[in-house]
């Protein structure tokens, strides 16, 4: 019974948390993925130092179901921990067992804990690089979103040309700005490492690499009900420590070590003689023989993972300038530029587990991941890349959805008005300058209209009628939609300068229109 509980809830987690990182139509509903991402331990940890409030504290019902009944995230919660069940059942199948034949391993205490130590000492030393490379749930994102999401979206594209090439809509081709190559090496890495050493040895990634594993694994010495071996029912016969993916199980010594424990349940849907128990630990020195297994208990774990449950593309178009002369002034940005609700890069930076969900909820596409841009330990956190699109006027989904608070939610209304990045103007590259050509496009798609067209004589063509974009930046925001505009190259004319501290812009004077006269009567 406890297994199929187990299976029911880690496989809608994983199905929620994997739609939100594959969801381009945000068709999911915010309850449910803010269910999903408030219980993710890491992201919601980092969240509530950051804002000290019970609305991210999903971390410490993590640590109480752990104090109570063991590593339960582990088996149900964690989305990494469901896709390594997934690649233990499929090497099952793959070497043609009718049963997994797992065994008792030793445990690796020296590398899980020093794992665990370089963590901690990573984030008290105000960095989250460790944590960035470790963490089961930002592990998860980025390898939806950098690895299976373009195949998801090439699937997608492909089902829509064909069903439109017989009138056929209801599905519509979405728009990737694709990813650097470089930039995969991690997500290949840890999805090489997973598969092997789930398709070897189960969990081991859990009880060797993860620091949540290896830390949640520390607190279970202190649960209240343990996994033990009943030593009078139990036969021997090894099946239990055969189907125990943490391999965790010493049939030998009668002993399961319950630090690595991940809470599966298979050794109790397997034992042909009950003899194993959940046994309530302040009871373990008593006789044995007043103990029964107390299958209340069961349905109270089971009740409380249940309860736990219920706690496109956009396409930019860009003016057609025909660009035929090269400008030479390149274009030299002094930081990246963190979204908006980030505060600045310090504090970005210091909250940002780059677990790549803003990346792949971005309707423009203007999120990606760094590489160096913020250093070395920001590898992979996301900036805004005005090459790929620009900051939506009228969207703030990033803020919405971050799980760990480094971009925290804002109203629209506020959105609107923070600076992320000032307006920078080259004129040695606008095609105005450089071919006598009227463009325009910045101003166009500047939403506040810092940039704006100004009167402009040649030199060369003095005679003809031309406009030049001139700029404010009291009124800028930092949207990057003029940059993103842009047609000329190989240099952009118009970019956006990162506020390392995010700034509040003033607002757009807005021209009231004159009334118009309705007292004459219509002149038909």
């Amino acid at each position: 019974m406890l297994k199929k509980f187990r299976v029911i809830i880690s496989l809608l987690f994983f199905l929620f948390a994997s739609v939100l990182f594959l969801d381009f139509s945000f068709s999911l509903p915010s309850k449910i993925s803010g269910y999903v991402l408030y219980l993710q331990f890491i992201p919601s940890f980092v969240k509530f130092m950051n804002i000290f409030s019970i609305t991210a504290a999903g971390f410490l019902v993590v640590v109480i179901l752990t104090i109570l009944f063991g590593r339960i995230y582990c088996s149900t919660i964690c989305p990494l921990g469901t896709l390594q069940d997934f690649i233990g059942y499929f090497s099952k199948k793959f070497k043609k067992q009718k049963r997994y034949n797992y065994v008792f391993l030793k445990a690796n205490n020296l590398l899980r804990y020093s794992l665990l130590v370089i963590s901690i000492l990573s984030f008290l030393a105000g960095s989250l690089f460790a944590i960035n490379l470790l963490d089961p749930y930002s592990n998860f994102g980025r390898i939806i979103t950098n690895l299976f999401r373009p195949i998801f979206l090439g699937i997608n594209n492909n089902l829509a040309f064909a069903l439109n090439s017989v009138n056929i809509y209801w599905i519509y081709p979405v728009e990737f700005k694709g990813v650097d190559i470089i930039l995969l090496v991690v997500p290949l890495a840890i999805l090489a490492l997973v598969l092997w050493l789930s398709f070897t040895n189960g969990r081991l990634y859990c009880n060797t690499v993860c620091p949540v594993g290896t830390l949640l694994g520390f607190l279970s010495k202190f649960s209240l009900f343990k996994i033990v071996i009943d030593e009078r029912n139990c036969k021997g016969c090894g099946i239990c420590e055969k189907v125990c993916k943490a391999g965790c199980i010493d049939t030998d010594n009668k002993f399961v070590d319950f630090t690595r424990c991940v809470g599966c349940f298979n050794c109790f849907d397997s034992c042909p003689t009950d003899g194993l128990e959940y046994e309530f630990a302040l009871t373990r020195n008593h006789d044995k023989s007043d103990l029964k297994i107390d299958y209340s208990k069961r349905e109270f774990i089971a009740g409380t993972l249940l309860y736990t449950l219920g706690i496109s593309g956009f396409a930019f178009a860009q003016k057609k300038i025909e660009v035929y002369k090269e400008n030479t002034v390149p274009v030299i940005r002094q930081n990246p530029i963190s979204p908006p609700g980030s505060k600045g890069i310090e504090y970005f930076t210091d909250s940002c587990t780059a677990c790549h969900l803003c990346v792949s909820a971005c309707p423009t596409q203007v999120l990606q991941p760094s590489f160096l841009e913020y250093g070395f330990l920001g590898m992979l956190q996301p900036r805004m890349d005005n090459k790929s699109g620009f900051c939506n006027f009228e969207c703030k989904i990033c803020g919405d959805i971050c799980p760990s608070g480094a971009i925290l939610p804002t109203t629209l209304e506020e959105k609107k008005l923070i600076q992320i990045g000032k307006v920078k103007f080259i004129k040695e590259n606008c095609v105005v300058e450089t071919q006598g050509t009227d463009c325009g496009a910045c101003s166009e798609h500047c939403p506040t209209k810092a940039v704006h067209m100004v009167q402009y004589v040649h030199p060369l063509v003095p005679d003809k009628n031309l406009k030049i974009p001139e700029t404010d930046d009291e009124i800028c925001i930092g949207c990057g939609a003029c940059e993103f505009a842009c047609p000329t190259k190989p240099y952009k004319a118009i970019y956006v300068e990162s506020n390392p501290v995010h700034q509040k812009a003033k607002k757009p004077k807005v021209e009231e229109l004159e009334p118009v006269d309705t007292s004459e009567d219509f002149p038909f």
